[in-house]
């Protein structure tokens, strides 16, 4: 057994945790709305046909926010298609997933859905196919009082109060060639800085989000983040960056591995920032969302054959996941990192929320169950609240072909001032071996172990589709305390979550 040493301070703290970072993502894409949140039709279905055994489960997963309605869907999506007389709502040509949308479900639905899970919604205008004008009557849709066209719309659709929506993402993935309206960073930059101005102006309460590079590999990445912040600076309140991950084939150190990868994004992000800040010669200090994370095990042309085979279809069931002990492995270890960058990400969706890249998988007419990237985010969501300490970590690593220098232990360290708890979050990488997690805590006097919990399998690559219980966590007595140390002993490839009152 091999033995990684940490250490952590009450008194080094990287920053306090922002709930909005146990957010997820819902868009018009496959089954994520239709059959996902919203079936009438189905046992469990309320008066306003969501489906309440879901509902339940985001409730105990602790979501927090939740971006709506896209994704590439809103970048040639009409808002005003969606809101009205559900009888008199058009069919329209999806372009992004070549399916039908049939509108039934839009902004007021997603709102009564959004009280009833009780999360803070994150709204995206289309900068694809309209601008400036289509944003701004949208925000006087959802957020003037009333006595103008658009707030006396709402009014007539049965929505007396404004919603009072604080954040909104300045159009989806621009940098994208995929994405509907491409654009250059100049172009876009002009547009979202000239959009989110003449919202401001509206309501100057909003929080605007500008985007950032689509993923780590983008050839264009990092001179587009660049370029949008300086022309977006003044008026942006987060620039967003969005990360999957897939490469299952790497083996499972190569794969794991990808963390490293998020880290260095991200650093280099925070760094383009700070250039800009200097440059303006700003005191503003930029935060960042990102608002689509997670991982990816579809390869792209199996999802465009999908596609392909049977396009311009009704919610067809498309680019389903099923994830593995070794996914939720990386999915742990990505949401670490978010969180070990707690000083500056302030809001994080994980993508998607239900049956696709998902933690909640649905059956048409059927019974719900969750996948194992549930259970981290569950935990995560749950027990990391308070402050994240700054650590020193020591122990064994290894190399894989794309990375030196992988650590066997990824660990966190979460102070939760308020309940007295000190939370360790911990991922052993290896395969083989056991690890000894040896944590010393300067300045924390320990009581006793609330709780230990342990995510492993016999097998790496068993899921919960068949027997929905196959990876779960369970409660472990692998925790060892003295004064102001303990020693967690960590099984292989296997997610771990200590709770300790001090």
């Amino acid at each position: 057994m091999e033995n990684t040493k940490i250490i952590c301070n009450k008194e080094f703290a990287i920053g306090k945790i922002d709930p909005r970072l146990y957010g997820s993502f819902l868009e018009h894409m496959g089954r994520v709305i239709y059959t996902g949140i919203y079936e009438p039709n189905h046992k469990s279905a309320d008066e306003d046909g969501f489906r309440k055994d879901v509902l339940e489960q985001v409730k105990k997963m602790h979501v927090t926010a939740v971006r709506y309605p896209g994704g590439n869907f809103v970048s040639a999506y009409h808002w005003e298609d969606g809101v009205g007389p559900k009888e008199k709502r058009p069919r329209k040509l999806e372009l992004a997933w070549k399916a039908i949308e049939t509108n039934e479900f839009g902004t007021n639905e997603f709102m009564k859905w959004a009280k009833k899970a009780d999360v803070q919604p994150i709204f995206t205008v289309n900068l694809g196919t309209r601008g400036v004008e289509d944003a701004i009557h949208y925000l006087e849709y959802c957020n003037f009082p009333e006595g103008t066209q658009y707030s006396n719309l709402r009014k007539e659709h049965g929505v007396a109060e404004p919603y009072g929506i604080k954040m909104w993402c300045l159009g989806n993935e621009m940098d994208g060639s995929w994405q509907i309206g491409h654009k250059s960073a100049e172009d876009y930059g002009k547009l979202a800085a000239e959009t989110g101005k003449v919202m401001k102006l509206m309501d100057p309460t909003i929080e605007l989000i500008v985007c950032g590079s689509s993923l780590s590999n983008m050839k264009t990445y990092p001179e587009w983040d660049m370029e949008v912040l300086e022309k977006t600076y003044d008026v942006a309140d987060y620039l967003a960056l969005h990360q999957y991950y897939a490469g299952q084939d790497k083996g499972t150190k190569g794969f794991l591995a990808q963390t490293l990868d998020m880290e260095e994004y991200i650093r280099t992000i925070r760094s383009a920032a700070q250039v800009i800040k200097q440059k303006k010669r700003s005191k503003k200090e930029m935060k960042f969302s990102v608002d689509e994370w997670g991982v990816w095990a579809v390869p792209s042309n199996t999802v465009n054959a999908e596609i392909d085979q049977k396009p311009w279809g009704i919610a067809p069931a498309i680019s389903e996941q099923i994830y593995t002990l070794e996914d939720a492995l990386l999915f742990a270890g990505m949401q670490m990192v978010i969180l070990r960058n707690a000083d500056v990400i302030k809001i994080a969706c994980q993508s998607l929320l239900t049956n696709i890249s998902a933690c909640i998988m649905t059956e048409k007419n059927g019974e719900y169950w969750l996948q194992t990237i549930y259970y981290p985010f569950h935990y995560f969501a749950t027990y990391a609240k308070g402050t994240v300490l700054k650590t020193a970590s020591i122990g064994p690593c290894y190399s894989c072909a794309e990375f030196d220098g992988v650590p066997y232990v990824d660990s966190l360290v979460v102070w939760n001032e308020e309940d007295q708890e000190l939370v360790i979050f911990a991922v052993n990488r290896s395969e083989e071996e056991l690890q000894k997690a040896e944590v010393d805590l300067q300045d924390f006097e320990i009581q006793h172990v609330i709780e230990s919990i342990c995510m492993t399998a016999e097998n790496k690559k068993m899921t919960n589709m068949e027997q929905h219980d196959a990876v779960i966590p369970k409660k472990e007595k692998n925790v060892e305390i003295e004064t102001g140390r303990c020693q967690i002993t960590l099984q292989p490839l296997s997610f771990n979550m200590v709770r300790l009152a001090v």
